[in-house]
């Protein structure tokens, strides 16, 4: 029986036997333009200009990239240590302009081809789909110019495949389809957007963008109210709330302004439109409205959903608390996220955080803890550990806790390793409950605490609580 490696050459050798082509010209510069990634670094950058899931996805394919080729070239190279063909009798006008000293098996060239494809697929799958042609012609040009086999292709896109779908151990990818939330009974359709008050904030997301004319084009009737230093969303739509004359409120802005104009909504029993115009946008893009289009067709379609609340000494919060170096951590996460992905981001903003920060002592339902942060979030996150990004469900009526103690040695050192190698929910150190309430009682003094992006008064004593359920606006309803 033939060995594999005789089918391999043959192939090779039937390949090489394709008449000459202008094809061969294009496959060439091709299989040059792929050396050392620079096809793929170029694609990268375009694709970096924009934001959210397509520089999520450039970063992913970079990431897949780098690791498949140290893996590729420092180690399996070595193993199998294959000589590369015989190019004796290739068409001159076929070959590399330098001859290639290194081992054939697997070809590096397509295993980052097809890292870096997977890995953008996994963050955008159209433009994976895009990409996925062009590896694969990286890859053929390897045998067409004859410097490898076509198992060594293979071999090549195996791995880089591989590698670009274990990243999502360390770096989870974020789901395309939005937390899963109650279908609301009834909300009211507004014709144009009559009935409806928007606060919208211009200092948030992006700074040269005003939403405001936009939510006038799309709802005419709409009353849209700006912020400003003297009168902000609670001034804004406190008044036509308690008068009657709302039949609904909006908010255009980051997660604090939505958590403060979701106070208003819960306290007078109103839907809330939720326009995403912030910087990150967390709490709109669990509940699955991501444009100010799709905002605008809820409204007057009265289409929304149901979500879960949470109170912290009775204030409302949608998205997250915490106390200690979390904000801290937080903050510095999402300053760097859009240069480096939000995994790397988070181990580094960890490792800074942690390096300074001090020690809580707290009574954490009556249990003495002595912590370096403490997470509460509303409804159940994901990934576990100190890295929670998005939440698979709004409404499953809990609280989530989760803390890193200081009592155990070495454990911001662990936390920040568990973070860079995707186990930081099982450090020693790492701990979680969860509950629909929670008292926490500060030992240190008064501490501040965030929550859904902004900064509360310092206090010694915090209530918890699921508080009830708030009507979004929202096209899905499932």
């Amino acid at each position: 029986m033939r060995s594999p490696r005789h089918w391999d050459a043959r192939l090779h050798a039937a390949i090489g036997a394709i008449p000459a082509s202008p094809a061969d010209r294009w496959l060439r510069r091709l299989s040059t333009f792929a050396d050392r990634g620079k096809l793929w670094f170029l694609v990268a950058a375009l694709m970096a200009t924009r934001k959210g899931a397509s520089r999520r996805a450039a970063i992913r394919g970079v990431g897949s990239l780098a690791v498949t080729s140290s893996v590729v070239n420092a180690l399996l190279k070595q193993i199998f240590g294959r000589r590369r063909p015989d190019l004796g009798l290739r068409d001159e006008t076929r070959l590399l302009r330098r001859t290639l000293t290194t081992h054939s098996f697997p070809s590096g060239h397509s295993a980052s081809a097809a890292a870096f494809a997977t890995g953008v697929a996994l963050e955008s799958p159209l433009a994976g789909a895009a990409l996925a042609p062009v590896a694969l012609g990286v890859g053929y040009s390897r045998v067409h110019v004859g410097v490898h086999y076509p198992g060594d292709v293979l071999a090549g896109f195996a791995v880089g495949t591989a590698v670009a779908a274990a990243s999502r151990k360390w770096w989870a990818v974020r789901p395309r389809t939005p937390a899963r939330v109650r279908p609301a009974l009834s909300a009211p359709a507004l014709t144009d957007g009559e009935g409806l008050f928007v606060a919208v904030n211009p200092r948030s997301g992006d700074a040269e963008y005003d939403p405001a004319s936009d939510i006038r084009r799309l709802l005419p009737r709409a009353e849209v109210l700006e912020m400003s230093e003297e009168r902000g969303v609670a001034e804004l739509l406190g008044e036509p709330a308690r008068s009657g004359r709302a039949s609904a409120l909006g908010v255009a802005g980051g997660d604090g302004s939505v958590a403060a104009a979701a106070a208003i909504a819960l306290e007078y029993g109103l839907p809330l439109a939720v326009i995403p115009a912030g910087t990150l946008n967390h709490f709109a893009r669990d509940v699955g409205v991501d444009t100010i289009e799709e905002a605008a067709e809820a409204v007057t379609s009265g289409a929304a959903v149901k979500v879960d609340v949470a109170s912290l000494n009775g204030t409302p919060f949608l998205n997250t608390a915490a106390i200690g170096s979390y904000p801290e951590m937080v903050r510095r996460r999402d300053a760097l996220a859009g240069r480096m992905g939000k995994w790397a981001a988070m181990t580094v903003a960890a490792a800074r955080t942690l390096r300074v920060g001090t020690p809580v002592e707290l009574a954490l339902d009556g249990r003495y803890v002595k912590v370096w942060i403490l997470f509460i979030g509303n409804c159940l996150y994901t990934p576990r550990g100190l890295a929670p990004a998005w939440r698979p469900r709004l409404e499953d009526g809990l609280l989530d806790v989760q803390y890193l103690r200081a009592d155990i040695p070495f454990s911001r050192t662990r936390a920040v390793l568990g973070t860079l190698l995707g186990v930081s929910d099982r450090v020693s150190g790492y701990a979680e409950m969860n509950g629909t309430s929670v008292k926490v009682r500060s030992l240190s003094g008064p501490q501040p605490v965030a929550y859904d992006g902004e900064m509360g008064k310092p206090a010694t004593e915090f209530s918890f609580t699921k508080g009830g359920s708030l009507t979004v606006y929202c096209c899905r309803t499932t």
